[in-house]
């Protein structure tokens, strides 16, 4: 335990990352779920035989058969119920307001926050980002484009899905990798995430208990390349490293961090470089994200308090609104079809705190 404790203050900062899949997620695998019923339109019919036929009990039932929710019983049944209900009525309160963005229904919709927190995103850590107080991204004074979507240049792979592994960083880390081998070489690829969740250990990362993309970079960097994800699939779990010299595919040679808090590094590496890992705090209603610009009164913006990596691939405007738009990693079937809009400027929820991307070799 001390070992362990000394680890992480060395660490400094681990991202806990919030995970995507509600299915095989550390609280289910703490509560095993039994099936009902078989067939899921039967737990559909079993369901509203224990909570009702009101509407609102027909919409849970639809959202226990879209993401297959395997209840332990009656009890539990009526507890997530209620969960749902809870959830449901603030997305109607909150889209009621015509903020900037709108929440809606998801795989999360069944799970407190305390319950989402606990086992997603975990306690903060002791964190001082002083390698990035001052970074090494050279900052230049042209003119930038007023926006930016680096998914019209096609080399942005697909929306990946962590699942119940608190790999985040491991993801952001591979989505800038992708898009700066597709930026040089035209070839759009899928590296392999189980490699730095299994093998980067050594660089203070964590597996699945959170880590950092920089310090993933670090590792590939020494390390001599990171394999494909066909060569090394994903079980979004800790695993010992199998790691193939043979099937490595792409050689960091430097990473650049972005000085702390400097969003106009950020823009400009974006803008100008191509996509940019970085990390933020999720608070409680992001995680029922759907579409428009996020901003929060209740995230903040210190190295201590950011819980998630992502990927940056663009930004721009939208109803007068500035925004970052941020590829994540709880599958397409979360947000804008796996992306999400977070207000430009104050540096909100930390999106400038920790940022960094690779130079490959």
């Amino acid at each position: 335990m001390a070992h362990t404790l000394q680890l992480l203050l060395v660490a400094g900062f681990l991202i806990a990352c919030a995970a995507a899949s509600l299915r095989g997620s550390d609280f289910l695998e703490e509560n095993r779920i039994r099936q009902v019923v078989d067939g899921m339109h039967e737990l559909e019919t079993s369901i509203l035989g224990i909570v009702g036929n009101s509407r609102r009990a027909q919409s849970f039932a639809r959202f226990a058969r879209r993401y297959g929710k395997r209840y332990e019983n009656a009890e539990e049944i009526k507890r997530r119920f209620k969960i749902f209900s809870e959830t449901l009525k603030k997305i109607r309160v909150h889209n009621q307001k015509n903020l900037s963005y709108t929440l809606g229904i998801n795989k999360f919709a069944d799970m407190t926050w305390a319950e989402f927190r606990k086992h997603k995103l975990g306690e903060p850590q002791e964190f001082d980002c002083s390698d990035s107080r001052k970074g090494n991204h050279k900052l230049t004074h042209e003119n930038l484009p007023e926006s930016v979507d680096w998914r019209n240049s096609g080399i942005i792979g697909p929306v990946k899905d962590q699942g119940h592994c608190g790999s985040c960083w491991a993801f952001s880390a591979t989505g800038a990798l992708e898009a700066a081998y597709a930026q040089a070489y035209g070839v759009n690829i899928s590296l392999s995430e189980q490699q730095l969740v299994d093998c980067a250990g050594a660089f203070n990362n964590f597996g699945c208990n959170g880590g950092l993309p920089s310090q993933a970079f670090e590792y590939i960097k020494d390390n001599g390349g990171i394999d494909t994800e066909s060569s090394y699939p994903y079980t979004a779990e800790d695993g010992i490293c199998q790691y193939k010299p043979e099937n490595a595919v792409v050689k960091v040679q430097d990473s650049v961090k972005i000085t702390m808090y400097a969003e106009d590094e950020l823009k400009n590496a974006v803008a100008l470089v191509r996509p940019v890992t970085v990390a933020f705090e999720v608070v409680d209603d992001f995680r029922s994200y759907k579409s428009g610009v996020y901003t929060s009164d209740e995230c903040f913006a210190e190295p201590w308090d950011v819980n998630h990596a992502v990927l940056a691939v663009g930004y721009g405007v939208e109803d007068g609104v500035p925004y970052w738009l941020i590829k994540n990693s709880w599958g397409d079937d979360w947000g804008d079809n796996g992306y999400f809009k977070i207000e430009m400027g104050e540096n909100m929820c930390g999106v400038a705190t920790c940022a960094s991307y690779p130079i490959i070799a």
